[in-house]
């Protein structure tokens, strides 16, 4: 079964609401220049907020160091995901689970990259748009994500409750990842888009 994930939560209740409706992850991000981007204060109210059994990721954007470590000190995270260019080793330091986003255009090779990052828990495949990392809304060439490699895939970009039945047909990914296509206004989620949503990936 296709596992979900939602990300860009910014209120505990909310993020609640999604995780009782199914959801196995919940994305919070630690980005300055998103729309859904959270304080840590804001983060730890989330998570405390949720249930058992929901793995909680924070995504970083080409993130100091430091930045990363105060919020593992300070917010019960499961995973980590890289959404910028980080290396490899920069992402493999904190010496925890983590997922790599790469932006798929026909120019990118993805077994070279799963290769590459293969210490990554997974590869997040999403829209490749200018200066955008994530979250734009817009999707891609799923065909050019329908590739076998030696990690599990993530879909992201412009998913909907309308197209991720297509979506997962197409690719067959081991998750799918969306935010704003369950949303009411950026960075609050509408519960029945969600469900709607998670009803269609398990159909």
């Amino acid at each position: 079964m296709t596992k979900v994930k939602i990300c860009g939560f910014t209120n505990a209740e909310n993020a609640q609401q999604a995780a009782l409706a199914g959801v196995d992850a919940i994305g919070l991000v630690f980005y300055a220049k998103s729309p859904r981007h959270i304080d840590i204060a804001s983060a730890r109210e989330i998570v405390g907020a949720l249930p058992p059994f929901v793995n909680r990721v924070g995504l970083f954007v080409n993130a100091n160091p430091s930045l990363i470590d105060e919020v593992l000190c300070e917010v019960a995270l499961d995973t980590l995901q890289f959404h910028g260019d980080e290396s490899p080793s920069d992402c493999a330091q904190y010496e925890m689970p983590f997922i790599k986003a790469i932006r798929v255009s026909p120019e990118v090779d993805l077994k070279r990259t799963a290769n590459e990052y293969s210490q990554a828990s997974a590869l997040l495949l999403d829209t490749c748009q200018p200066d955008i990392y994530g979250g734009s809304g817009k999707s891609f060439d799923w065909s050019l994500a329908n590739v076998e490699l030696d990690l599990p895939i993530i879909l992201a970009g412009g998913l909907t409750p309308d197209n991720v039945s297509a979506a997962i047909d197409i690719v067959q990914p081991y998750a799918v990842d969306v935010s704003s296509g369950v949303e009411s206004a950026k960075g609050v989620k509408d519960i029945d888009k969600i469900r709607a949503f998670i009803s269609n990936v398990n159909s």
